[in-house]
């Protein structure tokens, strides 16, 4: 019986989270890279344990990136499931970063999944106060740094509304759903800076959402990162971080 099962994205249509050719991998108790998209990626862990427990060796699955999975890319992503191994991302050793000499920023991170882990590891030593917060415990990894403020909330949104008003801003949860509602808590708070992961798709159905609740969605950066620097988490993070420490040279922020 296999040990492993990994997913290989062989194709790929519309907005997606990433490109033909990515993989993962996954066994019992653990995953090695990512295949990105949130409820895309817990929805192919299921099925890759499922697999594991039953002895299959192989299937390919069309999935799109719509209501089902309570995400609005508008795209489809085929994966490709077997016990052959496949080449996974890597975890990037970080780079330098430049930190400029400010006074740490205050930074909440929204979503303890691979990009919000990232952001974590990239993040130079003093130039941000990081509070960091996802549904549940189990969300988060086990070795965090004690410099780091861990806060399990299951409703999210509901904390937003009691952030900082220096704080900036990252989100990148597990649920489309709850990114909208995020947005529209911190754009009713308001905030230093808001960024949101996503594709274009997802953020012109954003826009459409938020205005038509009455809030201007203007203070919020979507795509974040640099689409320069590719579509790995560590790529994201980078981008991200970046760009808030450039900025706050000269506190002009997102």
């Amino acid at each position: 019986m296999s040990d492993a099962i990994y997913i290989e994205i062989t194709a790929t249509r519309g907005s997606t989270p990433r490109d033909a050719g990515t993989a993962m991998k996954v066994t019992a108790n653990d995953t090695a890279g990512t295949i990105g998209g949130g409820a895309l990626e817990h929805q192919a862990i299921l099925t890759a344990r499922e697999m594991l427990g039953q002895g299959r060796k192989a299937q390919t699955l069309t999935v799109p990136l719509g209501p089902n999975l309570g995400q609005c890319c508008g795209g489809a992503v085929t994966l490709n499931f077997t016990d052959g191994q496949r080449q996974t991302d890597p975890i990037a050793v970080p780079p330098k970063l430049r930190i400029t000499d400010h006074a740490p920023l205050d930074l909440w991170l929204w979503g303890a999944g691979h990009v919000g882990r990232a952001v974590v590891r990239n993040s130079p030593k003093g130039a941000f106060n990081i509070t960091w917060i996802d549904t549940d415990f189990d969300r988060f990894p086990a070795d965090i740094s004690p410099d780091i403020t861990v806060l399990p909330a299951a409703d999210m949104p509901r904390i937003a509304k009691h952030a900082p008003l220096s704080a900036h801003h990252l989100i990148f949860t597990y649920s489309h759903d709850i990114d909208l509602a995020l947005c529209a808590a911190l754009l009713d708070r308001t905030a230093a800076s808001i960024g949101l992961i996503g594709s274009d798709t997802k953020w012109a159905r954003f826009r459409k959402r938020l205005r038509a609740a009455g809030r201007d969605p203007a203070p919020i950066i979507c795509p974040i990162g640099d689409k320069s620097l590719g579509k790995t988490p560590d790529a994201i993070a980078n981008g991200c971080l970046s760009r808030l420490l450039d900025q706050a040279k000269t506190k002009e922020f997102l």
